[in-house]
Parts: structure tokens; C-alpha cells; sequence
């Protein structure tokens, strides 16, 4: 009798649905890991790769609206507070880490949230990426420059940038289809 009430109850815990809000479980975080460290993994790459290959500076035209050039941005998105004495490095570099700090914590928490997770592993990815060019180099590789007709630049930028980018906008896009449910 004990051994069927003990399949019973085992059956009843396997058919509960698992909470999308918390999972506890370090093996549900390493997904979301992966894909950070994917994104890690290709902007660093890409990074040294343009750096080995350009001057500072140096333009290779591909199409009429885009250029490969190496830029050097020592502030934050659109080059905000670049011109600053230095002291932006080391507060780029706090954010970059407390952000991933806080995303790391919100994905083991909500790792059952595909959308959610993926927009906050892509803007973690990101942001590791731009802090190891801050600790390394003092400042961040720019190397995607999209232009119009050579009259407009849009700020030279780069793959961990573009991560971050995505994220936000997948963050934006999971947080309107929760408020329409």
C-alpha cells in the first residue's frame, strides 16, 4: 500500500504543470547562458578580427549605404559622453556589470519565458561584450557604419551593440504581448 501511494504522488508531482515564473534550476539557466556567451563570443571575435585588419580610421566600402571602419568609442551609445575625461569607462563598466548581475537573477527566475529570456541574454551578451573592450582597451570597437548617400552616418557601432539592440526591442515586443493578455 505505501508503494502505490508513493506512485501516486510522484504521478501528481510529474503532471504539474512547472511554474514559467521560477524554475530554481541551474540547468534551465544554461540556455540562456549559452546564447550570452554566443553573443560574446562572435563580437570579440569580430572585434579583433577588424582591429588586425584596419587602421584607425580606415574605410572599406562594401555597398552604397555601408562601410567597415575601426572607431574607438570611449562613452556609451551614440558616443554619449565620449568626450568625458575618463571617469565614463569605469561607470560604463559598473552598469555593464550590475545589468548583468540583475539579468543573470531575472533568468533563473523567469527562465520558462522563451521571448523574455532571449531579449535578456541577447542585451547580457551585449553589454559583457562592450565591458571587456572597456576593461581591455579603455574603450569600446565601433566597426558597422551605415550611411546615406555619404551625407549621413548613423554612429559606427558593433555586434554587441546590435545585441543590445535586439534585446531591447524583443524585451519591448514580449512586454506588449503580455499586456494584450
Amino acid at each position: 500500500m505505501a508503494t502505490k501511494k508513493s506512485n501516486s504522488s510522484s504521478n501528481n508531482n510529474a503532471n504539474k504543470p512547472k511554474s514559467s515564473g521560477s524554475s530554481g534550476s541551474d540547468s534551465s539557466l544554461i540556455p540562456w547562458l549559452g546564447i550570452a556567451a554566443i553573443i560574446i563570443l562572435l563580437d570579440q571575435v569580430t572585434k579583433i578580427t577588424v582591429e588586425k585588419a584596419f587602421a584607425y580610421g580606415e574605410n572599406l566600402a562594401l555597398t552604397s549605404f555601408f562601410n567597415l571602419t575601426l572607431a574607438y568609442n570611449k562613452g556609451a551609445a551614440f558616443s554619449f559622453l565620449a568626450a568625458e575625461s575618463g571617469w565614463q569607462r569605469y561607470m560604463f563598466t559598473a552598469i555593464g556589470l550590475i545589468a548583468a548581475t540583475v539579468i543573470t537573477y531575472l533568468l533563473k527566475k523567469n527562465a520558462g519565458q522563451r521571448l523574455f529570456c532571449w531579449s535578456l541574454s541577447l542585451i547580457m551578451g551585449g553589454a559583457i561584450g562592450n565591458v571587456i573592450d572597456r576593461i581591455a582597451y579603455g574603450h569600446v570597437i565601433d566597426f558597422l557604419d551605415f550611411h546615406y548617400k555619404e551625407i549621413y552616418h548613423f554612429p559606427a557601432f558593433n555586434i554587441a551593440d546590435s545585441a543590445i539592440c535586439i534585446g531591447a526591442a524583443l524585451f519591448i515586443l514580449d512586454e506588449l504581448r503580455r499586456v494584450k493578455k
